[in-house]
């Protein structure tokens, strides 16, 4: 099963986005209908609301009155807290209900406002947000809903940013023109991105960079690779003794190739090959690489590690799990902190890699013709770290 969180702002379109991807086939659980079937007439949800709120929260038919309900927790932290403690629980088992009776091999859409603010990134293996500007967002609630513009304002004051939602994003869908344009994007991000990615977890297949072909920095870089180890963090829970972004993703100003390297630190190396292990990292997208087709590099023996790669035809990732304080797990760390704090360092390597990537066909070779060029670096690296002072973040 393939689970996609599905978010934007009051007013941005993601409605209208979420019919379209039910229309190409995806199972669409709505967040907000969930929200409403907890606290339906004859609910013991209902009755604990009315109970904490008063019976001013009903309509005389004996329903919510949601609008009335809003009046009273909007602003009021503790009240907000109160409601939340009756609904959320219900919310999340009825969730859990709709997700399980999806088809085998479904997409799961998860039609869900909040996916930003519950920092929820890591429940889902793709994230889109549907996205429009303050202004746009503010004429649609005036002008088709009806909604007071003071109380729209404030209502896209109480939700995050677009900073926070770019930032969560794996897919953003721009929506500041007309409906057929979102549509459209749908249909492509679903041909183009979430059927491969379907496929491809249900065959275990990571997606993979075969020509080593080196791109500028990316400042995106970053927040894609916490989204990925969010998503690892919910897999394998505290089994996992530390997650970091490495490689040169890792490092502002350098360029690389447009893989993000994620280190998952582990207090046993025998840990990563718990079939419970293997197969929940698997399920979120990460399936394990043996043999011939696995990662390439300066991981011998010393070096000892399991890899993974990711499934998402749009963003390849590798997954690197090493124990925690053994040579490869160090030097991981080491070598992307020394290039942080050494720009001559961070030059030099980056013309190695420009030059050998102007010359290999494929990723294979290029990782293994820059083997020297590692054997260089170490000694001067481990000198910079010996010099500084330099631990493991954490430690």
């Amino acid at each position: 099963m393939l689970r996609i969180g599905l978010t934007g702002g009051i007013g941005s379109g993601k409605s209208t986005a979420a019919a379209a991807f039910g229309a190409l086939g995806a199972h669409v659980v709505d967040a907000d209908r969930v929200a409403r079937e907890v606290v339906a007439p004859g609910t013991p949800g209902l009755a604990q609301v009315v109970e904490r709120f008063g019976p001013d929260v009903l309509l005389p038919d004996g329903s919510l009155d949601r609008p009335a309900l809003g009046r009273v927790v909007f602003g009021d932290r503790a009240a907000l807290r109160d409601l939340e403690a009756v609904t959320h629980p219900r919310i999340r088992e009825r969730t859990t209900e709709l997700f399980a009776a999806a088809p085998d091999g479904a997409v799961v859409l998860h039609d869900m406002p909040l996916v930003v603010e519950q920092g929820s990134v890591g429940e889902y293996h793709l994230v889109v947000v549907v996205g429009a500007g303050e202004r746009t967002r503010l004429r649609r609630l005036v002008e088709d809903r009806g909604m007071r513009e003071e109380d729209a304002r404030a209502r896209i004051a109480s939700q995050a940013d677009d900073d926070a939602r770019r930032a969560a994003a794996d897919v953003w869908l721009d929506n500041e023109g007309t409906r057929e344009a979102l549509e459209q994007a749908v249909r492509r991000t679903w041909h183009e991105r979430v059927e491969p990615f379907a496929d491809n977890l249900r065959t275990r297949t990571r997606s993979r960079l075969l020509a080593p072909v080196l791109t500028p920095p990316d400042p995106a870089w970053p927040d894609a690779a916490a989204r990925l180890l969010a998503r690892v963090r919910h897999a394998v829970g505290d089994r996992a003794a530390s997650l970091h972004h490495v490689g040169s993703t890792a490092v502002p100003g350098l360029l690389a190739k447009d893989v993000i390297d994620l280190q998952v630190g582990v207090r046993d190396l025998s840990a990563a090959d718990d079939p419970a292990f293997v197969e929940a990292l698997a399920g979120a997208g990460f399936p394990r690489v043996e043999g011939n087709d696995a990662d390439v590099g300066h991981d011998g023996p010393v070096w000892a590690k399991r890899f993974h790669g990711s499934c998402d035809p749009g963003r390849v990732a590798h997954v690197h799990v090493r124990e925690v304080g053994a040579p490869g797990w160090t030097f991981a760390l080491r070598f992307r902190d020394w290039l942080r704090a050494e720009p001559a360092e961070r030059e030099d390597y980056a013309a190695s890699k420009t030059a050998l990537a102007a010359r290999l066909a494929t990723t294979e070779e290029y990782a293994e013709a820059k083997e020297p060029w590692f054997a260089d670096a170490y000694g001067r690296c481990r000198a910079w770290a010996e010099r500084t002072g330099w631990q493991p973040p954490g430690t």
